[in-house]
């Protein structure tokens, strides 16, 4: 466990944090992409909750978890090659570093196994806060998601 500041404490995923974690991302999604998507965008992007599926995705990386007095706030993960698949950060917790803790560890994590680089997907809502921290545009996508097309986008940054 680290902990990245006196409200934030960042530590790894546990099983039991899936429903939680599941609630997290159909939250931040309906309350907080849909200022750059539309309703039906963010309610093709919520509508994938699989249980089983997210379980295995999960376990399947390292994930950390965010909390803030001892309640979720945000998840992450980070995939051996560099990828940062997921970053998303409750609804009531948005403007409080919860983010920025999160990849303060992923880029600590990722320095200590030596990583040249780490690269994501960024939605239209996150691609600014992957900006302020240094990451560059490779190219904007748009991705099909249950018959409709979400636009993200490629980002890197070298480490």
């Amino acid at each position: 466990m680290r902990r990245t500041s006196a409200a934030i404490v960042v530590r790894d995923y546990r099983p039991e944090d899936v429903d939680a974690l599941m609630d997290l991302f159909r939250t931040a999604v309906l309350q907080v992409a849909r200022r750059d998507y539309t309703e039906a965008q963010v309610r093709a992007w919520a509508g994938r909750m699989d249980r089983e599926h997210w379980l295995k995705r999960l376990a399947a990386k390292p994930t950390f978890v965010a909390e803030v007095s001892g309640q979720i706030a945000g998840f992450s993960d980070l995939e051996p090659d560099g990828h940062i698949d997921m970053l998303f950060v409750h609804a009531d917790h948005q403007g409080r570093g919860v983010a920025a803790a999160l990849f303060d560890h992923i880029l600590a994590r990722a320095k200590a196994a030596g990583l040249g680089r780490l690269y994501t997907e960024a939605s239209l809502t996150a691609r600014p806060f992957f900006e302020r921290r240094g990451f560059t545009l490779i190219a904007a996508q748009d991705v099909p998601v249950a018959g409709e097309v979400l636009r993200n986008f490629r980002m890197e940054l070298a480490l």
